[in-house]
């Protein structure tokens, strides 16, 4: 049975609600990503790892659409940027919404870093105002991250395992051989290294101080075999951080 929230009749919303209490909501973006991968790339990561994550918690799915923060990649054709008060307004309206039907556990399932402020600033307010309501947070980009680095993936702009999650999706709309070499300057690996530091960090405020081009990384690692298990691979190892935390609030 369908687990999301455009497809179920109300009263079926309601039986989802009432067996789990918990929604799961995809975060991703509308940006440039090289002239291989669409525009889409990011939200496309999100949600086929986000459908598969509501089927293993018995949870509704429920999208928030395809846009996100992403004012680094403004100038460069596709890329459609939120303000953060447009996307923490809807955010908070979704949210209390959903706590309205019933909704206490909350996942926010992301693959854009420019979200990251924007959601981590609604989940504590909604947590904080909603007694007895938890939200949980995971970036899948680093699930995924983690997950290929022994196989040699890397989480690159327009790289390898986005090219990955794309197949995943529709692999129809990847298009490798327009991407010319691979390439992987070592500024760009030292920027992203320090922009995602959990200790101490720098910032990132356009993409071309990353590379010249907007994208970076070896788009041909991925293959439509890895694929096959993309989405399975990476929401089965998000259910299973998700649960224990959630047990720790039970």
């Amino acid at each position: 049975m369908t687990r999301s929230i455009l497809d179920l009749v109300s009263p079926d919303v309601a039986d989802v609600i009432a067996h789990s209490k918990m929604a799961v909501i995809p975060f991703g973006s509308v940006e440039q990503h090289g002239p291989h991968l669409p525009c889409g790339t990011d939200t496309m990561a999100a949600e086929v790892i986000s459908q598969v994550l509501a089927e293993r918690l018995d949870a509704l799915y429920v999208p928030f659409g395809p846009y996100g923060v992403t004012p680094i990649h403004a100038g460069h054709p596709g890329t459609i940027n939120l303000r953060r008060s447009t996307f923490e307004a809807l955010l908070t309206d979704i949210c209390e919404e959903l706590i309205s039907m019933g909704v206490t556990r909350l996942v926010f399932v992301n693959w854009h870093e420019g979200n990251i402020a924007s959601m981590d600033s609604v989940a504590t307010e909604v947590q904080d105002r909603h007694p007895g309501v938890y939200v949980v947070t995971s970036h899948a980009c680093y699930a995924a991250q983690r997950i290929y680095a022994a196989s040699g993936g890397e989480l690159t702009h327009g790289g390898g395992i986005e090219v990955l999650a794309v197949m995943a999706h529709d692999p129809s709309l990847v298009q490798v051989e327009r991407a010319g070499e691979a390439t992987r300057p070592d500024h760009a690996i030292a920027l992203d290294e320090m922009r995602r530091s959990a200790e101490t960090h720098g910032y990132i405020t356009d993409v071309t101080e990353i590379d010249s081009d907007g994208w970076y990384g070896n788009p041909t690692w991925a293959t439509l075999d890895m694929a096959a298990d993309f989405s399975s691979t990476v929401a089965d190892d998000v259910a299973k951080r998700v649960t224990e935390i959630f047990e720790l609030r039970s």
